[in-house]
């Protein structure tokens, strides 16, 4: 029940916006059968309809909530049947979990890449300020600021080793950065694109790969800073040039709503992987672990060896996150789709493959993290909300059970995986 205040409120709040929305007649009859002074308080403007939006959003809150506590509902189902504490101690079926264990904020602007250190406890966080920062990511503990570009800093990469990390920006510079001293200086600088370099990757500590606006794709020797090749097949913006784990090819994403397969060797593309409707944002290659899961999930009926993985075997499988919200599988021997995760409502930024290989984890402009089970082809899990704003960048540790997620809203989250 309404109290006398409340009630006084909302007709007052009714009648302005009948006033507003231009309802005369119905105004003048309402004013008159409520008493309502028909005052033109701009108190009252607006106030229905903010009260309306107010609903949907608790309404939309609630749903949420209700999708959580269905979760962990599942959750201690599974814990409470037979096996089901022995299922939880297994690596594998460790999935990113709220709240995050630490928020890192400092960057100025957005987020753009994230990266962890494949020895030690440090972050890197990229961000269009034009600073890449440092972090413990145990502790959550800013380290230092390394700055030299002067625009947004799109990517960033560690070697192998550990002893460097290299940098693309729009000042359209490369840039390598010593790790091996502690004194975390500027290498050198690499000049030839002639655009926004949006990605760059070590294929070794020796040779370089980065992509660009420019719609080339450029290998570079590291120790020289010399481009030893260009890559020429887009006819957009090159978003991402991913070298597959054996080392042998390069997979790249574009504009141009294509994937493009490259042949290290000869220098030429090896396939053209077309069926996105939109802007392909991401790119990654199946780890060797996760290739058993996709030959289940597609009924490919070969061996794991012929499936592909780091020992020397050619690489197989690739996947691709799309503005037209759709996560797709190829399989690069026969230049086609095996099968399409759906479940996004907004465009996919970024993936990462489960250590274990059973899972494929996934950002969206959504503002969500989604864990995908590769081989039952459906979303195991959401956190809801994960940023305030667009997740656009994403990395997995390989040892620590640790995820990391950088959003347009400035924040890095890191997610424990339990």
């Amino acid at each position: 029940m309404l109290t006398t205040n409340q009630k006084s409120e909302l007709e007052r709040a009714i009648a302005s916006y009948l006033r507003q929305n231009g309802h005369k007649e119905s105004y003048a009859t309402f004013t008159s059968e409520t008493n309502t002074t028909g005052d033109e308080n701009k108190k009252y403007d607006d106030l229905l309809s903010r009260k309306w939006v107010s609903v949907v959003r608790l309404q939309k809150k609630l749903m949420d909530l209700q999708s959580q506590v269905d979760e962990y509902q599942k959750e201690v189902k599974e814990v409470s049947t037979p096996g089901g504490l022995d299922k939880r101690k297994d690596p594998s079926q460790w999935l990113p979990r709220a709240p995050p264990r630490h928020t890192l904020g400092g960057h100025k602007s957005p987020i753009t890449a994230v990266k962890l250190h494949p020895n030690f406890v440090t972050l890197a966080t990229a961000s269009e300020d034009a600073t890449i920062k440092l972090w413990d990511f145990e502790s959550g503990d800013f380290e230092r600021t390394l700055k030299s570009h002067t625009d947004s800093v799109n990517s960033i990469d560690f070697d192998p080793s550990g002893k460097y990390l290299a940098s693309s920006s729009a000042d359209m510079t490369i840039k390598m950065w010593d790790f091996s001293s502690g004194d975390f200086e500027c290498l050198r600088t690499l000049h030839g694109h002639d655009h926004n370099v949006s990605c760059v990757k070590f294929i070794s500590t020796e040779i370089l790969v980065s992509a660009s606006r420019d719609k080339t794709v450029k290998l570079w020797a590291t120790e020289s800073g010399h481009n030893t090749h260009t890559l020429k097949g887009h006819l957009d913006w090159v978003r991402r040039a991913i070298p597959s784990p054996c080392g042998k090819m390069i997979a790249s994403c574009s504009n141009d709503f294509s994937i493009k397969i490259w042949d290290l060797e000869k220098k030429e593309i090896k396939h053209d992987l077309r069926e996105h409707e939109h802007v392909v944002e991401d790119v990654c290659w199946a780890n060797s672990t996760s290739n058993e899961y996709i030959i289940k999930a597609s009924s490919i009926e070969e061996s794991k060896k012929q499936s592909g993985d780091s020992n020397g075997v050619v690489s197989r499988f690739v996947v691709s996150a799309c503005r037209d919200k759709t996560i797709k599988f190829w399989d690069i021997h026969t230049s086609s789709v095996i099968f399409t995760l759906i479940g996004h409502d907004n465009w996919v930024r970024g993936l990462a493959f489960h250590p274990q290989g059973r899972y494929l984890i996934s950002v969206s402009d959504d503002k969500t993290v989604k864990s995908w089970d590769i081989e039952n082809k459906r979303c195991h899990k959401t956190l809801n909300d994960a940023h305030e704003h667009f997740v656009c960048c994403i990395d997995m540790h390989r040892k620590s059970n640790l995820l990391v997620t950088g959003s347009v809203d400035t924040k890095v989250s890191t997610w424990d995986c339990r």
